[in-house]
């Protein structure tokens, strides 16, 4: 076994055990920051596959956790007030469902503004994708039926078969589950045909489309995958909040996702949720202290950007082997 898959797997064994000794211990709060830094690894393993496999710095990846969350949201409170939605459907309190209706919607946003955006490259494609979320940013909030600016409460929280989503044990363990799956799928997608070609048009597609390969549709591909699995994120997000909002979809998510990336090493299977682990711990440890907590960490990435690139998983793993 690789120094990396050791890493790997001590890195997620921690996390797990964290999670059992706050149970343990009578410790609810410290469930709920492993169930945070579980989702949001989950939600930057999505964009680990557009922006670490594929080269596509997505400054909108927020829209797709936006909509897993409204999917959420939405399909929860209509089932909690039996009231129908469009078109007389009606909602439900699965998990399982809602998962696959947020992972649809993000397919079908994924592809609207992937098939615009992935025809430029470099800033230009960083502005449009962050154009596209500012959009749907400003449609949440001027959506009064589901909350508008102040956001939609879900009272209870949605249902997973067999297990008691209300106890913050269950519900680490479906974020934990599915955070294994997303790197699962990254990790088969990366080891498959399609990644070696991801691989190819991201380091020069010019040479990609001379053997063969037409870069567009590989990059398309690899967009509303990496969105489908952030809003399934999203919606896991909005559960454990039990509350949605278009802050969701702001700009400042989507470079929260960015950021913990590079904190856990782009391009990395276990990377996302290095970083996710590196980012709330900051954020609890240095919030307590200080209301600038951002400043410390603006100086601890600028430290990964100039002398760590490879992030927490280059510094303990080494060099990146694929295979």
């Amino acid at each position: 076994m690789s120094r990396e898959w050791t890493v790997n797997a001590a890195l997620a064994l921690a996390l797990l055990a964290a999670a059992i000794a706050a149970e343990a211990a009578g410790q609810v709060f410290y469930i709920t920051l492993a169930t945070r830094i579980a989702i949001l690894g989950l939600a930057a393993t999505g964009l680990n596959l557009a922006l670490g496999l594929g080269g596509l710095v997505s400054f909108g990846h927020a829209v797709f956790f936006g909509i897993g969350g409204y999917a959420a949201g939405i399909l929860g409170s209509h089932a909690f007030s039996g009231d129908p939605m469009i078109f007389g459907l009606e909602g439900s309190n699965s998990m399982p469902l809602i998962w696959l209706v947020a992972a649809l919607a993000a397919a079908v946003a994924g592809v609207v503004i992937g098939v615009i955006s992935i025809r430029t490259s470099g800033v230009y494609f960083i502005m449009i994708t962050l154009a596209f979320a500012q959009m749907l940013y400003y449609f949440a909030i001027s959506w009064p039926a589901y909350g508008g600016e102040d956001g939609l409460s879900i009272f209870v929280r949605n249902a997973f078969p067999g297990m008691n989503t209300m106890k913050p044990l269950s519900f680490f363990l479906i974020s934990f589950g599915a955070l294994m799956a997303g790197i699962a799928i990254l990790a088969v997608l990366r080891g498959s045909r399609f990644g070696s070609a991801l691989d190819v048009v991201r380091q020069n597609e010019v040479r990609a489309a001379a053997v063969g390969i037409n870069p567009f549709p590989v990059k398309l591909t690899a967009f509303v995958l990496s969105a489908m699995i952030t809003a399934v994120a999203g919606a896991l997000y909005a559960d454990l909040n039990r509350f949605v909002s278009p802050s969701m979809m702001s700009w400042h998510m989507s470079g929260e996702l960015i950021v913990l990336i590079i904190l856990g090493g782009t391009g990395r299977l276990f990377g996302p949720m290095a970083g996710a682990a590196l980012f709330v711990l900051i954020e609890h440890n240095l919030g307590e202290l200080t209301e600038r907590w951002q400043f410390f960490l603006g100086l601890i990435l600028l430290v990964t950007v100039l002398f760590a690139r490879g992030g927490v998983l280059g510094f303990l793993a080494g060099k990146v082997r694929h295979g």
